[in-house]
């Protein structure tokens, strides 16, 4: 295996080329701290640093969130669908429920999160990383993903389903149970991936990478799903 300057991989000898995830550059300006106050829906942030902030309950539906920094919030059922987060970072966010359906994050860094049952339904990621923490029951039916690494980061019962990831890479993560039903994958490396569990969809495998060692592993689940009667 080679990886190329443009991020491309090639696999083995005469193998197609995996391209590689085109990741963010975020070089945020001097912040200003936020003024206080809960998040107003629609509203528009540009250059503005929340530190430490309990923003559970709020509604930022429909704000945006330009050169900003989210660094340790608490965002339990904050309400942020159809939110834009545009070259931001979010370190240290905790939170269950947190809605951010159909919202837009580009060129973002999320970084030690610890979520659980977040909704990303609908929602459009491009050159985003998400980096170290844990996120449990991450809900991304229909979103689309494209230039996403996911990076030591663990990920409990992720829902893909119908979802599209181009261009997504996972390194030194855990991917337990996850659910890729009618998803479509494109240039999809999983091989950075420790600990591969495929709960629905391994049909749905198609455009995506693997190592020898995890197809072993999913061995059985493609038999089951090719209707492979394994004895002996």
């Amino acid at each position: 295996m080679a990886r190329r300057a443009s991020g491309e991989v090639r696999v083995g000898a005469g193998a197609r080329v995996v391209k590689g995830a085109k990741r963010p550059e975020v070089r945020l300006p001097a912040l200003e701290p936020y003024g206080g106050g809960e998040l107003e829906p629609d509203g528009d942030y540009d250059g503005v640093e929340f530190r430490e902030l309990d923003l559970a309950g709020q509604d930022g539906g429909g704000a945006r969130f330009m050169d900003c920094a989210l660094r340790g919030c608490a965002l339990d059922e904050t309400r942020l669908r159809h939110a834009r987060f545009l070259d931001s970072s979010l370190t240290g966010i905790r939170g269950v429920g947190t809605n951010l359906a159909e919202a837009t994050l580009r060129d973002v860094e999320l970084v030690d999160a610890r979520l659980g049952g977040t909704q990303l339904y609908g929602a459009v990621l491009e050159r985003v990383v998400i980096r170290g923490g844990k996120i449990d029951y991450l809900n991304l039916r229909q979103a689309r993903l494209r230039d996403v690494v996911f990076e030591a980061c663990v990920l409990v019962e992720p829902d893909f389903g119908g979802a599209r990831l181009e261009r997504v890479e996972f390194i030194d993560c855990a991917l337990k149970s996850a659910d890729l039903t009618a998803a479509t994958l494109t240039d999809v490396d999983l091989r950075g991936v420790t600990e591969l569990g495929i709960a629905g969809g391994v049909d749905r495998l198609s455009g995506a990478v693997i190592s020898t060692a995890q197809l072993l592993d999913l061995a059985p689940v493609l038999a089951g799903e090719l209707g492979i009667r394994v004895e002996g």
